[in-house]
């Protein structure tokens, strides 16, 4: 009995966890997109500025279905759950559309080869944003939530749009001038894959 009624706090603060990890790595890759050059990096970022939105929306849903039954609810809040996996859903979509025409923007106007130690805070970003992954995945499994599940495999595509940014700008700096698009192109791809996976 003890067990079940700890699984919506182990829920709750698995999320808090994700909410503040997203939010600092949010900021350290727009502050790095920005000075260093790179829209794949500002692109990360929004995706992370989108995992902070859909996990706070995760994290209110969980703590309304953990509500227990009254008389406009006899079977309980549970169902809230669900309506906020779908909105996690949505949101995604509304990133990925952001990053995509942004990215088509960026393509046709030139711009700067993008700064080196971008490709340092990518290596943390998407170390950082795997683990996540894995111990919020964890939970969600534990606990048996398919929201808590699908707000760890939010994490997992931050890490795969940071994987496309690495490369990307990787491209852009071993290309040198004339090979700044490819990072709008890693961009791209990473919104793509954002679409494709939901």
């Amino acid at each position: 009995m003890a067990e079940a009624k700890n699984t919506p706090n182990k829920g709750l603060r698995t999320t808090l966890i994700g909410i503040i990890v997203s939010a600092l790595l949010a900021v350290v890759k727009a502050l790095g997109g920005i000075f260093g050059h790179s829209y794949a990096l500002i692109a990360d970022a929004i995706e992370s500025g989108a995992d902070v939105f859909t996990s706070t929306m995760l994290w209110i849903g969980l703590k309304w279905s953990a509500k227990p039954a009254d008389d406009n609810h006899p079977y309980g809040h549970g169902k809230a759950e669900a309506l906020v996996a779908l909105g996690i859903s949505l949101a995604l979509v509304i990133a990925a559309g952001i990053i995509i025409r942004d990215s088509v923007l960026h393509i046709m106007e030139p711009h700067k080869t993008p700064a080196p130690y971008t490709l340092i805070i990518l290596v943390v970003v998407i170390l950082t944003k795997e683990l996540l992954y894995r111990f919020v995945l964890k939970t969600g499994t534990e606990i048996n939530s398919g929201a808590v599940k699908a707000d760890a495999f939010h994490h997992r595509s931050d890490a795969i749009t940071s994987a496309a940014a690495f490369i990307g700008i990787s491209i852009a700096l071993i290309g040198g001038e004339g090979y700044e698009v490819a990072d709008d192109f890693a961009a791209l791809m990473a919104g793509g894959f954002i679409i494709y996976n939901l």
